[in-house]
């Protein structure tokens, strides 16, 4: 039973941290292009480009979070227990012994990956902002209305849905690459290998247990950002 919850922890404050950042950066971008005007219209690059921006920003301050949560989900306990593998403890333990043993690098593996998994916020965003707005335009309302929970629940489903099914791949590469049991030279190796020896499906892994996941995780983040915001 343990074992379910491996990496619970670091993942709490990732995911805690990361969204509190990524709105952060992402509401000071998008006013500010704006120029406060909230009714004005971005279109579908500039929504991006907000996005695309916050998720780097907030990929910087995370990712040594989403090392150490890979490789406490990801440790076996029998080779620790043998001595033939690092343990870590917990989520300040893996920090220290990864800096210790790794430096800054350790903690920013899989960052490479990582900036390319940008373009699952932006998309994701982007798709979300747009439907919002071409509803209210539809229903001839300003693209900053209010709308019922069942429309801000469906919007943030449907575009995490696109954004999943075209963005994908980089999270394997990202975890194979921050997992210390992978010895992979770098993420063209890492995109080489899976592609060499799993195919299409090795991009794909694990992929309906993700969607199960995340899906109602970013309906419920979304519906609480936007009844904040509206208030």
């Amino acid at each position: 039973f343990r074992g379910l919850y491996k990496g619970v922890t670091p993942n709490m404050w990732g995911s805690g941290s990361a969204w509190g950042f990524y709105f952060m950066f992402y509401n000071t971008i998008k006013t500010w292009i704006q120029d406060g005007n909230t009714a004005q219209p971005l279109g579908p690059s500039l929504h991006m480009l907000a996005a695309a921006e916050a998720g780097v920003l907030t990929l910087a301050m995370t990712n040594p979070i989403w090392v150490v949560k890979t490789r406490l989900c990801l440790q076996c306990d029998d080779r620790v227990k043998a001595g033939t593998g690092t343990g870590y403890a917990g989520m300040m333990d893996g920090l220290a012994k990864i800096y210790r043993t790794e430096g800054i690098r350790g903690l920013y593996r899989g960052f490479v990956p990582g900036m390319f998994g940008v373009s699952h916020g932006a998309l994701q965003f982007m798709t979300y902002e747009e439907m919002k707005n071409k509803y209210n335009q539809r229903r001839k309302r300003p693209i900053d209305a209010k709308l019922t929970t069942a429309e801000y629940l469906t919007f943030a489903a449907v575009s995490k849905l696109i954004a999943a099914a075209a963005t994908y791949p980089y999270q394997v590469i990202r975890a194979r690459l921050q997992d210390q049991n992978h010895s992979y030279k770098g993420t063209w190796d890492c995109v080489k290998l899976t592609w060499r020896y799993e195919r299409v499906s090795g991009f794909y892994k694990g992929l309906m247990p993700y969607l199960v996941h995340v899906t109602p995780n970013i309906c419920l983040v979304m519906l609480i950002y936007e009844k904040f915001t509206n208030h």
